[in-house]
């Protein structure tokens, strides 16, 4: 019997591809694009930067204005209760400190608003306390509409996007969180059971409720509506991945959420650069920005000068004044018109953010600076944050190794690519984020799980 020789690959005939429909084309770039904002949320270490930094913005604030809280927003303010009351009343905004007047009542509205802050920068339960940060944000700045500066008015907007955005995906407790279900998924094992989700759900309902019977929402429809929705499709989420965790209506729950995600985020982008060319457009038409001296008159005056030696020293040199009054203007106007030209944007990011810092350091405006460099985070590279995350771990571990036993086991078992890895990831998912993020600012790592823990107001 003769065995046939193989045949040589000259001879195999190439496999036919199967005929195209008559009219059909190929998947396009707009079918990749809808693919791409329907099937992930985009930019996920964008948006943790941009929770951590607003979050850790008002926390600060707030902590620091523990001594004088009750001048500022509460019963000693000189715009007391009764001129607040009126005020909300006409221009229909939202603020739980308009529901008393109690000094018991601001305590507890600012001590929540504080402990939500705090959570929110940590990302534990990212979506409750996104709504209990926009609630403490609205009721505390609404309460005194004049305590405040710019960086102010960026927080509320912010506040209000964070809560459509699913900002917990990285960096976050959620994360791990959903990591820790993952890996006991594939394991076999049942998921760890939540209490706290539906306990919260349970709690903020009747307050809802209550709260939308008195109207002590504000004049506003959409501020209801949200709050509404959210609280409901807290209850589905929880619902669908108890009964149908792999089911065609949890796809198209995520489908929404993507959809709600990568369009909040898209919102903020046009936001931070509406900031910046009218900012940069209203400094155009000043004559002190025109012939190059409106930097001069702020390192004068005593309000914003924390450090009169380094003003002084600073305005005594005229070529220095025009140089930063000028470049103010110009990064400001062109920075819109680069977002397309990846390098160039990377450079006025750069220039905007040492600005900030320097607004920061020389007129005394911390906050201001601490909000404007957080909006700007949603333009940084991919790459940058990932890199910048595992130097944090990096360092965190040195500083740790001195520590007593247990913490030395406890940093060991939190190692990325370890069960229990940082914030939750795993070395896959850093190394995958570092592949495929480029330097777009939009990437999301392959990785598995959901990001935000999806359980009940979780």
């Amino acid at each position: 019997m003769t065995i046939p020789s193989p045949a040589s690959p000259a001879a195999v005939p190439p496999p036919r591809r199967p005929a195209r429909p008559a009219g059909a084309r190929p998947g396009g770039g707009p079918a990749r694009a809808l693919q791409r904002v329907t099937a992930s949320a985009l930019g996920p270490y964008q948006s943790a930067v941009v929770r951590i930094g607003f979050a850790a913005t008002y926390l600060f604030f707030l902590v620091r204005e523990v001594p004088n809280r009750h001048e500022l927003y509460g019963p000693d303010s000189p715009w007391h209760w009764e001129l607040a009351r009126r005020l909300t009343d006409g221009n229909d905004a939202f603020s739980v400190l308009m529901w008393s007047d109690s000094t018991v009542w601001f305590e507890v509205v600012y001590a929540i608003t504080l402990l939500s802050a705090t959570a929110l920068m940590l990302g534990w339960r990212t979506r409750t306390m996104s709504v209990l940060f926009m609630v403490g944000v609205l009721s505390v700045q609404n309460r005194s509409i004049f305590m405040g500066d710019g960086g102010d008015n960026v927080v509320h907007l912010m506040a209000i996007y964070l809560v459509l955005t699913r900002c917990g995906q990285v960096w976050s407790l959620d994360a791990r969180r959903a990591l820790r279900d993952a890996r006991r998924a594939a394991a076999g094992l049942p998921p760890v059971r939540d209490i706290v989700g539906p306990v919260l759900w349970v709690v903020l309902g009747p307050v809802l409720v209550a709260a939308t019977a008195l109207g002590g929402l504000g004049g506003t429809w959409w501020l209801p509506a949200l709050l509404w929705v959210l609280w409901l499709s807290a209850a589905v989420w929880w619902a669908v991945n108890l009964y149908q965790p792999a089911g065609q209506f949890r796809a198209l729950l995520d489908v929404l959420a993507n959809l709600a995600h990568n369009a909040t985020l898209a919102v903020i982008m046009a936001e931070v650069c509406l900031i910046y060319a009218t900012a940069g457009w209203y400094k155009i038409q000043g004559t002190r920005w025109q012939d190059g001296t409106a930097l001069y008159y702020p390192l004068n005056l005593d309000y914003f000068t924390p450090w009169p030696a380094l003003s002084d020293l600073l305005g005594a040199s005229g070529l220095m004044v025009m140089v930063l009054t000028y470049g103010t203007v110009i990064v400001q106007v062109a920075f819109p018109f680069t977002l397309f030209n990846r390098r160039v944007k990377n450079v006025l990011l750069v220039a905007m953010i040492c600005e900030h810092a320097g607004i920061a350091l020389l007129l005394g405006l911390p906050f201001f600076s601490m909000a404007m460099i957080a909006a700007d985070a949603v333009f940084l590279p991919t790459v940058f944050l990932v890199w910048l995350g595992a130097r944090v771990t990096a360092g965190r571990r040195r500083l740790l190794s001195g520590l007593p036993g247990p913490w030395r086991t406890r940093e060991r078992a939190g190692a990325p690519g370890t069960p229990g890895g940082e914030n939750g990831s795993s070395g896959s998912a850093w190394s995958g984020a570092a592949r495929d993020g480029g330097e777009g600012g939009t990437e999301e790592p392959r990785r598995g799980g959901g990001g935000e823990g999806h359980t009940l107001v979780g």
